[in-house]
């Protein structure tokens, strides 16, 4: 099998092809507009348009295999598919690898799946919807008739539900509309703000109608495409990839959470608690948190004791001195807060999860493997870690090359409230095996 690095395809080069013109390539704006991916809106999700030049930046000649260990929804798996190259994706986060797993039916029959969705419309229209019942979240977000209408068509999906793909994407369908239908402050970020209201709703009939029309036309028209082999997605740890197979990879393109205090559990708290997956935020730690890396103070609240310990792994031999520093400095500046955030040991919990992806990714890629992590820094209470630079470290130490990192853009200097002012940046770092 011929290596990127045997067809003479170092990392500079592609980090040249792949940022022509694409300098957004860590946000999902692109993406609404562009055929299942806009089906269904993940924060955390990443620019499809810049994947597929990444892709195809490859030389032809090259047997290319395409590798994905944070999935999120899909972005990459659905454009390998387009790319006509074989890909495997990642997703610890049940919920989020359900959407992902469902997004990847777009080749069955449109047909069949819109009419079995707008039977499930004409169904719910003639049922008496519940509104009682629901989480306190679910309460708060929706006014009585939209959510007994919304509660119709989820009784109407549900005595149908039998995991086959027209339920899937009927369910995705029903998913996807939540926050339109909802009066208050859902957008598609991590908090549910039920004191803030939008200036615009859709009734919930209405609005899955319109999402089934959508997501059908979309398939139709991706069909027309001529794609490649079909992606798989498997629910399961990045830290170990146990399910794909070794020296697989010969391309990554991922973008692993970012240390900066984002719960990626709570991104799809309302969709769990309408589903009643959850009953409350509380549910979240057993339901997701425990399969995620540790990337928010939520994920390790309890663990604080653990902090030295985990410095001391092996793993982190490469950045220990640096990392140790920066935690005892985050340890003695939580003092000064109120909140006492434990961002020492969410940072290095952090980073004893990544060591261990890279090693993970050692095994699963191929020689000469080219590893692509969009990723920023980050600066818990004014303290810098540079991510990108350890990170780099962390993939030589499991036995990866070299390094660079491509700044895409700087961050921090929007918003005026921000609690610190230290400089920060987003970017792609290139690995390169």
């Amino acid at each position: 099998m011929a290596s990127l690095q045997q067809t003479l395809w170092p990392v500079e080069e592609a980090a040249n092809a792949a940022s022509s013109g694409l300098k957004n390539s860590s946000t999902f704006l692109d993406n609404t507009a562009l055929p299942i991916h806009r089906w269904f809106r993940y924060s955390a999700g990443f620019s499809a348009l810049w994947v597929n030049e990444a892709i195809r930046s490859v030389p032809k000649q090259s047997h290319v295999q395409v590798l994905d260990p944070f999935a999120g929804s899909g972005s990459v798996l659905i454009e390998g598919e387009r790319c006509g190259v074989r890909s495997m994706g990642v997703e610890a986060h049940p919920f989020v690898a359900r959407v992902a797993r469902t997004k990847l039916l777009w080749r069955k029959s449109p047909g069949e799946f819109r009419e079995y969705a707008l039977e499930i419309l004409a169904e719910a229209r003639e049922r008496c919807g519940d509104a009682e019942g629901y989480p306190p979240l679910i309460a708060k977000c929706f006014p009585p008739k939209i959510l007994a209408h919304l509660d119709a068509l989820k009784r109407a999906w549900g005595a149908r539900a039998n995991g086959q793909p027209v339920s899937e994407l009927t369910w995705l369908a029903l998913t996807s509309v939540l926050r339109i239908c909802s009066p208050v402050g859902t957008a598609q970020w991590q908090y549910v703000l039920p004191n803030k209201t939008k200036v615009r709703t859709i009734l919930p009939f209405k609005a899955f109608e319109s999402q089934v029309y959508l997501m059908s036309e979309d398939m139709r028209l991706r069909q027309r495409e001529s794609p490649g082999p079909p992606s798989q997605l498997i629910q399961e740890d990045a830290r170990s990839c146990s399910s794909i197979p070794d020296e697989w990879a010969s391309l990554v393109i991922t973008s692993p959470p970012y240390a900066n205090n984002y719960d990626y559990a709570d991104a799809t708290r309302l969709e769990m608690s309408f589903f009643m997956d959850i009953s409350g935020w509380g549910d979240l730690q057993e339901a997701v948190r425990k399969y995620l890396i540790r990337s928010c103070t939520q994920h390790v609240a309890k663990i604080q004791t653990e902090t030295s310990p985990m410095l001391g792994h092996g793993l982190l031999a490469p950045i220990r001195k640096e990392l140790t520093q920066a935690c005892e400095q985050l340890a003695a500046e939580r003092e000064n807060h109120g909140g006492k955030k434990p961002y020492h040991t969410m940072i290095a919990a952090y980073f004893r999860d990544l060591a261990e992806v890279w090693v993970a990714l050692r095994r699963k890629t191929s020689t000469g493997a080219t590893v692509c992590f969009v990723i920023g820094d980050s600066a818990p209470y004014g303290i810098h870690v540079p991510v990108d630079r350890w990170l780099g470290e962390l993939a030589i130490a499991a036995g990866f090359k070299s390094y660079r990192f491509e700044k895409i853009r700087d961050r921090n200097i929007k918003w005026k409230n921000r609690k610190h002012r230290v400089p920060l940046k987003e970017g792609r770092l290139w690995v390169a095996g």
